[in-house]
């Protein structure tokens, strides 16, 4: 349960990180509070995991998928360059999450 925790924080991560480019500096109302409300849901989340999980690897695995998830929605819906070498490096990212994971770090 405290990685099902941990994998949907880093999703709120993604989250938090598009509204945030989407604020514009906290000038666009809305996506400010999209972006306040996905790092609020993204830290709790983080902060419950981290009671079960030892703090590098659920911290790594956090932070792999919102920096996977966000590369990948900024390719598809920002218009963000797509390259050979962003995708093998996102797919390094992701295979490194899985291991992490299976690592067995659970108390």
């Amino acid at each position: 349960m405290a990685w099902l925790l941990v994998i949907v924080a880093g999703i709120l991560e993604t989250g938090f990180a598009v509204c945030l480019k989407l604020s514009h500096g906290f000038t666009r109302l809305w996506p400010t509070i999209a972006f306040a409300s996905f790092a609020l849901g993204s830290f709790g989340l983080l902060t419950l995991s981290l009671k079960k999980l030892d703090v590098g690897p659920a911290y790594a695995v956090w932070t792999g998928i919102g920096a996977a998830g966000t590369a990948i929605y900024g390719m598809i819906f920002l218009g963000d360059l797509v390259s050979t070498l962003k995708i093998v490096s996102i797919s390094l990212v992701i295979v490194g999450v899985i291991g992490l994971q299976l690592s067995g770090s659970a108390h």
